[in-house]
């Protein structure tokens, strides 16, 4: 890992390189280190893990200072891979309040904002290839049982 980025750099036990590749990331891929957990109803309906978090879905907190706060995505920065929830602030000396940065990894998705179109094609894009290595993984046992 000479460059400021590789693509081709794969992985690494080092975490100075992990932090490295983090980032110097270009935003394209910072985008996907914004993702996280769907909730258990919401992992069943979408049948995937986690999802890239955009401004107006609404997450519960599960870790930290605001632990079990639920909101509303305010804000995203995703060149500091850092969201910003309302309600979820701190009271500055003059009085006035500023948003708090939140790690995406602490948080889960309880309701997706599938206002935009092509944020909704995406998602049905996913659940369609989910169900389609589902059945080829089936498929492919029951064959191999069939050889045998």
């Amino acid at each position: 890992m000479k460059k400021k980025f590789s693509k081709s750099w794969k992985s690494s036990k080092q975490p100075k390189k992990q932090r490295k590749y983090r980032y110097n990331a270009p935003l394209n891929i910072k985008r996907n280190f914004l993702s996280s957990l769907l909730s258990k109803e919401l992992r069943k309906k979408y049948s995937t893990r986690n999802i890239p978090l955009r401004s107006g879905d609404k997450i519960k907190i599960m870790r930290g200072k605001f632990k079990k706060k639920v909101g509303k995505i305010d804000k995203v920065d995703t060149k500091k891979t850092r969201i910003f929830v309302e309600g979820i602030e701190h009271i500055k000396k003059d009085g006035s309040k500023s948003l708090i940065p939140i790690e995406p990894s602490n948080v889960m998705i309880t309701d997706l904002n599938l206002e935009d179109k092509r944020r909704k094609k995406s998602i049905e894009r996913r659940t369609k290839g989910e169900e389609n290595t589902k059945k080829s993984k089936i498929s492919g046992i029951s064959k191999a049982k069939n050889a045998k």
